[in-house]
């Protein structure tokens, strides 16, 4: 019961992204835990992004972010509307039935003084693969692929029974 106390403690503490967190996120090249874009309605990217964050081919075992209002190339907050109607759209993507299984991911606007953001963390799966409309996407990098074959297989065996 201790074990698991701790391990759920661990947890919570470590998908807490504060502005400094953030910051330091932003500042960075993107990679396989972080996507960053201005725009707010490609749904097929946002949903891609969220099944490879859920995939977490690297197994880093940390949460992947997609945070709409930055810069791809260099991270700079351009700041965007963030109204609750894009928070509930981007919350909805999460139990739509496109996403399967349903991932484990919370939603937040944060600001700054250059503008608004809207934050989705994307907490590992632990019933790899998930799929977005039946193809497994995961992070290569700093970049979204679909999986092939063997990476497929990779993540079916780190599914936890």
């Amino acid at each position: 019961m201790r074990a698991l106390i701790a391990r759920c403690y661990w947890i919570r503490k470590t998908t807490i992204l504060s502005e400094e967190g953030l910051k330091r996120l932003l500042s960075d090249l993107e990679s396989d835990r972080v996507e960053r874009t201005i725009s707010t309605s490609d749904t097929n990217k946002f949903c891609e992004a969220i099944c490879a964050f859920a995939n977490d081919m690297p197994a880093n075992n940390q949460p992947g972010y997609l945070i709409l209002g930055a810069r791809d190339r260099d991270g700079a907050i351009e700041g965007i509307e963030v109204s609750d109607q894009l928070l509930q759209q981007l919350s909805d993507y999460a139990d739509s039935g496109q996403i399967v299984p349903l991932p484990s991911m919370t939603v937040e606007k944060m600001s700054f003084p250059e503008g608004d953001l809207a934050v989705v963390e994307v907490r590992p799966s632990d019933m790899p693969p998930v799929r977005y409309r039946g193809r497994v996407w995961i992070r290569r990098g700093p970049r979204r692929a679909s999986a092939n074959e063997q990476e497929e297989r990779i993540l079916t065996e780190r599914r936890v029974h």
